[in-house]
């Protein structure tokens, strides 16, 4: 299972000093963005004229604890489906052992000329399906 470590900034965090919202979706996404790259696939290659892109079209979260400043966690990310032209990534955040909130991102493979849905590529089929026996 692929694991992110991170330290919750200053920056993170609202007026109450406990992580804003929003940013619990900035670190997961900071986390399936290291994912991609352990796969092959980057960022900068796939904006700098790739075939295909992979946006997120549907994203949730769950708090079960506050996370604060200083507070150092890690990201545990599981595939959860893998279908024609999509793929669901599951994600567990822990503050030590302790489970402190969930989220789950749904992707879809488009063609950033047309925009449309196209088939998840090969290769990344194969690292999301082998990834997803190792896990």
């Amino acid at each position: 299972m692929f694991t992110y470590k991170t330290q919750i900034r200053l920056h993170d965090t609202d007026a109450a000093g406990i992580i804003f919202f929003a940013n619990q979706l900035v670190i997961v996404h900071d986390a399936y963005e290291l994912l991609l790259e352990k796969f092959g696939f980057s960022f900068p290659q796939m904006l700098k004229g790739g075939k295909y892109f992979l946006p997120i079209v549907h994203a949730e979260s769950d708090y079960k604890a506050p996370l604060f400043v200083g507070d150092h966690i890690s990201i545990k990310i599981k595939v959860g489906h893998i279908g024609n032209s999509s793929f669901i990534f599951e994600y567990e955040i822990r503050n030590r052992k302790r489970l402190v909130g969930t989220a789950k991102t749904v992707h879809v493979t488009i063609n950033p000329r047309t925009k449309t849905k196209v088939s998840l590529p090969p290769k990344l089929r194969a690292a999301l399906e082998h990834y997803a026996r190792k896990s």
